[in-house]
């Protein structure tokens, strides 16, 4: 019991090899640099504000009902988003069998053999059957001493060495126990980088969350662009009908010649061939939404085909102050959980440099015959400590040791890296966001102007001032504004979603969305 006492006092003392991990510092910049150059503009278009953090919702910031149903579906149902979640239990499975490590292992065990010793041959060799004959001999001692004994007993030794060389039945039930007390903290160490690996698998999860969503929003948002672009194509379609059947009027009152109705016939039909391109992409965006969400093509179809309009940007968009990125967006958060991971491996490799000190024991009983092993008598035990300290290794060790230091020095360029590179995303995208908007207002007072030019030709034509060339020219610039103006349109609420994304906000309030995933997880 004293030695009991003596090594749990030990193991009460024990201490944690190797550097303790302390969270990085991103060193963001106090304002957004694309924000900077931008801070006396004002054009009435939607302006980024860092006075409040993205919406985690961010998505309703579009005012669609249905692309809020297509989130919601899309994270209860995506294949990819479910096998993150996977991913995150099997990284806390490791965790779980890191921790085993430290915990008492008994293992129940029992066992039947049967057994031949070789005594014989020992006892041949020691000359004890030699001895055992010499006892049976005429006079031999026991003989002086009891005539006629001699006999006798050199039969009952024979019988009692038959005995003993004999194959023999052993039966064995018992209990085997092993505890290491992790006296320099290699076990807590493996703990420590489990967990910091099952968090950075989180946090995997996390972003593919991030990118799904927004995904799922360009996806929805090139939809309907498509529908309003094909919608616009076809009202150009019918204007130039009207154009087309003004010209053969003229031409059947010999106003005009064929040749302009050939023209016009020719403005209609190259424009009537976008309305597939544009057919293409609604069934494109139709398909892989209904992937997005789990369902096979075409599911979404009855629900998505009719039209609706592309929804609008909201006239001020949060986006946080610099220092608040690090805490939001899963990949940084991943890469210091990644060096997290690595310091905590530098404390493993240490502790491979001082003793294993373990605690083992042994309880069972032995017998020949099944019936025996309850007897008391049968009982055997044993327990006591155990040291092992590496002596050689060949360099094995110091080389660990080393490369695990390198890992960590790697994870912290990583870290750096990354923060740098979220830095980069976000600027870039308030820059896009700011160019676009000021293209689409341009391309609006295109669109618009090129309108009433076309509305001017046309009545200046049927009144004789112009030829009907001006026509078709004021026509086809007012097509080409009006499809560079929708898709400016469509490519400003693209750019919006990109901005989200690159801030890194929408996993915030889906904990039990992710619970809920894990459960169903096969």
């Amino acid at each position: 019991m004293r030695a009991l006492a003596a090594v749990l006092a030990v193991s009460l003392c024990a201490c944690t090899v190797g550097p303790d991990f302390k969270p990085p510092q991103a060193n963001a910049p106090a304002d957004w640099h694309a924000m900077q150059r931008t801070a006396n503009e004002s054009n009435g278009a939607s302006t980024p504000t860092a006075e409040s953090n993205p919406d985690p919702q961010w998505w309703r910031s579009f005012g669609d009902a249905t692309l809020d149903t297509l989130i919601a579906r899309a994270l209860s149902g995506n294949p990819d988003l479910r096998i993150a979640v996977v991913r995150i239990a099997e990284a806390r499975e490791h965790t779980q069998q890191a921790a085993a490590q430290g915990l008492p292992n008994v293992r129940a065990s029992a066992s039947y053999k049967r057994e031949q010793l070789g005594a014989k041959g020992i006892l041949e060799s020691a000359g004890v059957y030699n001895k055992v004959d010499a006892l049976g001999a005429p006079n031999s001692p026991i003989d002086q001493i009891a005539p006629g004994a001699g006999p006798k007993v050199e039969r009952g030794a024979q019988s009692v060495l038959d005995q003993l060389t004999a194959p023999v039945n052993l039966w064995q039930a018992g209990f085997d126990a092993s505890w290491e007390l992790d006296l320099f903290g290699r076990v807590r160490r493996s703990v420590e980088a489990a967990n910091a690996q099952a968090e950075a698998a989180l946090e995997s999860q996390r972003d593919a969350q991030v990118s799904l969503e927004a995904e799922v929003a360009e996806t929805y948002l090139q939809l309907r662009g498509a529908q309003m672009l094909h919608a616009t194509a076809q009202n150009l379609v019918a204007e130039q009908r009207e154009t087309e059947a003004l010209a053969r009027s003229a031409a059947t009152h010999g106003l005009q010649s064929e040749l302009d109705v050939a023209r016009a016939d020719a403005e209609r039909t190259q424009t009537e061939a976008l309305l597939p391109q544009y057919d293409q992409q609604i069934a494109q965006s139709l398909n892989a939404l209904a992937v997005l969400v789990g369902e096979a093509p075409g599911a979404l179809d009855a629900e998505l085909t009719p039209p609706a309009a592309l929804p609008g940007t909201p006239p001020a968009v949060p986006v946080g102050l610099p220092a608040t990125l690090a805490r939001r967006r899963p990949d940084i958060r991943g890469a210091e959980a990644s060096l997290h991971a690595a310091t905590a491996n530098v404390g493993v490799a240490v502790a491979q440099f001082y003793p294993d000190i373990s605690l083992t024991g042994q309880i069972g009983t032995r017998a020949t015959s099944p019936h025996d092993l309850a007897h008391w008598a049968s009982l055997f035990w044993s327990w006591g400590p155990s040291v092992s300290l590496p002596v050689f290794q060949g360099g094995a060790l110091v080389s660990n040791l080393r490369l695990s230091k390198l890992q960590q020095v790697e994870a912290a360029l990583d870290y750096r890296k990354t923060v740098l590179g979220a830095l980069r995303d976000v600027n870039n995208a308030l820059d896009v966001y700011r160019t676009d908007q000021a293209r689409l207002l341009s391309l609006d007072e295109s669109a618009a102007a090129q309108r009433r030019a076309f509305d001017l030709a046309r009545d200046s034509y049927r009144k004789g001032i112009v030829s009907f060339i001006d026509v078709l020219d004021a026509q086809r610039q007012l097509s080409s504004a009006e499809q560079n103006a929708q898709q400016a349109q469509l490519q400003v609420c693209t750019d919006l979603v990109a901005l989200y994304k690159a801030l890194g906000g929408g996993w915030e309030q889906a904990g039990p969305i992710a619970s809920s995933a894990s459960s169903q997880a096969p």
